[in-house]
């Protein structure tokens, strides 16, 4: 069986940039997503990032990683970041990384 790809859509409204993920994330997808991600912050310097999960079928630690960098980098721009339509298995993921406690995060089911 072979993994479904990691892809990423963005639209900008106003001053939240949107990052619709879809697909699989783990080791090898994480890194360009990453990238794109980080470009189109610097490009577009948004109030709010929002990280759209709805479309992600699988996160390991990978994908932790990528949303736990975007709100550290966030943080640094002075933007906050909104995670919407994580799955069950992706909250749980995120919920052992303790990310409640993070103060320009939120997180919509």
């Amino acid at each position: 069986m072979e993994k479904e790809s990691l892809t990423v859509a963005f639209t900008v409204k106003g001053d939240e940039l949107t990052a619709a993920l879809s697909g699989e994330i783990d080791h090898h997808s994480a890194a360009p997503v990453r990238k794109a991600i980080d470009a189109a912050l610097f490009k577009h310097r948004p109030a709010c990032l929002t990280l759209d999960l709805g479309e992600v079928g699988f996160m390991d630690s990978s994908g932790l990683g990528l949303v736990l960098g975007r709100v550290a980098l966030c943080q640094e721009l002075g933007a906050r970041v909104r995670l919407t339509h994580p799955s069950l298995r992706a909250r749980r993921v995120l919920a052992v990384a303790g990310i409640e406690r993070l103060e320009n995060l939120t997180v919509e089911v």
